[in-house]
C-alpha cells in the first residue's frame, strides 16, 4: 500500500484525464506505481467529509497506533458517539482501517491535497 494518500477536488473531466494517463502508462513496459487517490467533486464536499475534528482524529490516531474507538474517544476527550460517527465515515473513505480485533488505525504517512482553481 502506498504511504501517501492524495486528496483532490476535481470534476469528471479531470477523472477522465487521469484514466487516459493511466491507460497510456499501463501500455508501457513497466506497470505504474500504485497511487492512492481520494477525489471530491467540490471543496464544500471535501470540507464536509474532512472536518477539523476529523483531521485532528486522524492525526491523534496516527500517533497512538491501533486502538479501539472507545480508547480514541478517551484520548481525544470527545463523546464516544461522535467519535464513532467520524470513524465510520473515515473508514468508508478508506482514510482509516479496521483490523480483525476491531482496532482502528491510519496507515498513511502523509496526505497531500490538490485544489485546482480551474476544476
Amino acid at each position: 500500500m502506498p504511504k501517501t494518500l492524495y486528496v483532490r477536488v476535481s470534476g469528471q473531466a479531470d477523472a477522465l484525464d487521469r484514466f487516459e494517463a493511466a491507460w497510456h502508462l499501463a501500455s508501457g513496459r513497466r506497470p505504474p506505481a500504485p497511487l492512492a487517490l481520494l477525489s471530491f467533486a467540490d471543496l464544500p464536499l471535501l470540507m464536509k467529509n474532512l472536518t477539523p475534528a476529523r483531521w485532528e482524529l486522524l492525526r491523534e490516531l496516527k500517533k497512538a497506533g491501533p486502538v479501539t474507538i472507545f480508547a480514541l474517544a478517551k484520548l481525544l476527550e470527545r463523546d464516544y458517539k461522535n467519535v464513532h460517527t467520524d470513524v465510520a465515515r473515515l473508514v468508508e473513505l478508506n482514510l482509516i482501517g479496521k483490523n480483525q480485533d476491531g482496532k482502528i488505525s491510519v496507515s498513511w504517512g502523509a496526505v497531500r491535497a490538490e485544489l485546482r482553481l480551474n476544476a
